[in-house]
């Protein structure tokens, strides 16, 4: 039997959504057709590829390691079918991109080496900004597009966005930490816990959007604008933290491992998406570039771009 896209697709949104019924749900297919193709796919690569929980399913490493091949082989057929061939000409340029911290550093590489392939005669010209600097400069027309964290987005009458990517939040603990023995964790199990809280990219004001829906508030021990801090204090038992799977890595830079466990209550995801102006008619290489990144994530939301 031969790996297909369809189990590839199946395996993607189970990894991001984290359960089984939410992938289904959201590719309109009934949960034992998610649940034989993620079968299929682990008896194919010989590798066991999500834990199963009573609250949904994590990935192991095997299984990270591989959602990065999956999310290349679905943009490659994206890339196949939508690619600059739709144009009918070479297109030539230069695209004003902003970015955020997290965009920048665990998102944009892998999609700017696909896109300098298809579009070699496009510069993509980076600008790292805050959210609302973001906001500023592609309502003043300094930048083309960005590709930002979308829940924060303020300015939503002039700035137009399409979702991307929805990278669900996990707890992140030391290994054999005693949460980890605990078939069910909420967020008031954490609240006596020393807490690291990141705070770029306003990643404090994500986390207590869902802690101020419980009675309890984190214990927070350390704010830093650092993921690699947050991370290795994790990973040596200094505290615990929530955040994504788009920036999750399972050893620290001292080569402490990190544990994750996924949290009964709603934690929401940390949502990645393209933003451009409102009502602005852009150029040919940032048409392409804009209708390349959207064409890269597949998903319900039609765009069309001016």
């Amino acid at each position: 039997m031969s790996l297909t896209f369809r189990q590839v697709r199946h395996f993607i949104a189970t990894a991001e959504t984290g359960r089984v019924s939410a992938a289904a749900a959201a590719l309109s297919v009934t949960q034992s057709a998610v649940t034989a193709s993620i079968k299929a796919l682990e008896a194919e690569l010989g590798h066991k590829l999500f834990d199963r929980h009573s609250n949904g399913v994590t990935l192991t490493f095997d299984g990270r390691e591989f959602l990065q091949r999956a999310r290349a082989i679905e943009a490659s057929v994206s890339d196949a079918i939508r690619g600059p061939h739709r144009w009918g000409m070479q297109v030539d340029g230069t695209v004003d991109v902003a970015v955020s911290y997290t965009i920048a550093g665990y998102f944009l590489p892998p999609l700017l080496s696909r896109f300098w392939r298809s579009f070699p005669g496009i510069t993509v010209r980076l600008h790292e900004f805050s959210r609302d600097a973001i906001e500023q400069s592609l309502i003043s027309g300094s930048v083309d597009a960005a590709i930002m964290l979308v829940a924060n987005l303020h300015d939503r009458h002039s700035i137009r966005s399409r979702l991307l990517l929805r990278s669900p939040r996990r707890l992140w603990t030391c290994v054999n930490h005693p949460l980890l023995r605990k078939d069910s964790i909420k967020l008031a199990d954490l609240a006596s816990e020393p807490y690291l809280m990141l705070t770029v990219d306003e990643a404090e004001r994500s986390a207590m959007r869902y802690w101020q829906h419980t009675a309890y508030v984190p214990n927070v021990i350390f704010r830093t604008l650092s993921v690699e801090a947050v991370r290795s204090m994790v990973a040596t038992g200094m505290g615990i933290t929530i955040l994504s799977d788009m920036v999750y890595r399972p050893w620290s830079l001292e080569g402490h491992r990190i544990d994750l466990k996924t949290l009964d209550d709603d934690v929401h995801t940390m949502d990645v998406g393209l933003a451009w102006k409102d009502k602005t008619k852009l150029s040919p290489a940032a048409r392409a570039f804009c209708e390349f990144v959207a064409h890269s994530y597949p998903g319900s939301e039609p765009v069309q771009f001016e």
